[in-house]
């Protein structure tokens, strides 16, 4: 395979992550040469396609002119998107998909039919929203799976890649959506119990900003502080008390999450937490 081959990638699958990392593969060098969705006609498709400046494809031909292809499909049609392909590929293509929850076994069928093919699995550890996400994949981690080409395709993206085997992928797929996806609902509350309040939401940024940083400075259990950390079952209950129905049952899972993290056992302080 020549090196403008090589150098020549396919998007199957243009939705958000799919969007970033083909910008970041563009600005390393790369050259995007077709791009397949959902339908050809898909305006997502279309719009990616113009934005890559390359052809709209099926997936069967998405793989027959690059050297690089990133399948960045639902978890659930990664497996037909590998079998569509197959027939197509170059010997000695990377087909590489971008699930969180899904190892390497997700290109299984692929593999099987193309021993010539390399695949393996590549999942930024990234909040991304599209095209202008390309910048901050730099530095961020990603979860790598298979052989050494899909660490290197990781660092040459910019990005801080970590083994994770398949086995474990889904453990750390739920990790990943507890600190982005949960975080974000958790803030939600904030801003709801803040407006009840008349307290603006901005006011919470330097609070939950330091609590961030200092977990990660010294660990999330040397970082708790609060009434739960302290023990102090009186504030807890007042809290409660303020607090409607659907906001207790948020409130009491993460107090008792907070409570098993500060170790604390004492029966009052379950008590009111059941």
């Amino acid at each position: 395979m020549d090196d403008s081959t090589r150098l020549r990638f396919a998007l199957v699958g243009p939705g958000r992550a799919g969007r970033a990392v083909a910008a970041r593969l563009v600005t390393v060098g790369y050259r995007c040469g077709a791009v397949a969705g959902r339908t050809s006609t898909a305006a997502s498709t279309r719009d990616a396609a113009a934005r890559l400046d390359a052809p709209v494809t099926d997936v069967g031909d998405a793989g027959r002119d690059v050297g690089l292809v990133v399948v960045a499909t639902p978890d659930a049609a990664i497996d037909a998107a590998g079998a569509a392909l197959a027939p197509g590929l170059r010997a000695g293509a990377l087909v590489v998909h971008l699930a969180g929850a899904r190892g390497v076994d997700a290109l299984a069928s692929l593999a099987a039919a193309r021993a010539d093919v390399t695949v393996a699995a590549l999942h930024p550890l990234q909040t991304l929203t599209g095209f202008d996400d390309a910048d901050t994949l730099v530095g961020a981690w990603a979860a790598v799976g298979g052989p050494p080409a899909g660490h290197a395709l990781a660092r040459t993206l910019g990005l801080r890649p970590v083994a994770v085997p398949d086995a474990a992928r889904p453990a750390y797929h739920a990790a990943a959506v507890v600190a982005s996806n949960h975080l974000v609902a958790l803030l939600g509350q904030v801003e709801r119990l803040a407006a009840t309040a008349a307290v603006p939401f901005d006011a919470f940024a330097p609070l939950v900003r330091a609590s961030v940083d200092h977990a990660f400075t010294v660990g999330p259990a040397a970082a708790l502080t609060g009434p739960v950390a302290r023990g102090d079952v009186e504030t807890v209950a007042r809290h409660l008390d303020a607090l409607g129905d659907d906001e207790q049952r948020a409130y009491r899972a993460m107090a008792d999450a907070a409570r098993r993290l500060a170790g604390r056992d004492e029966p009052a302080l379950r008590e009111v937490l059941a």
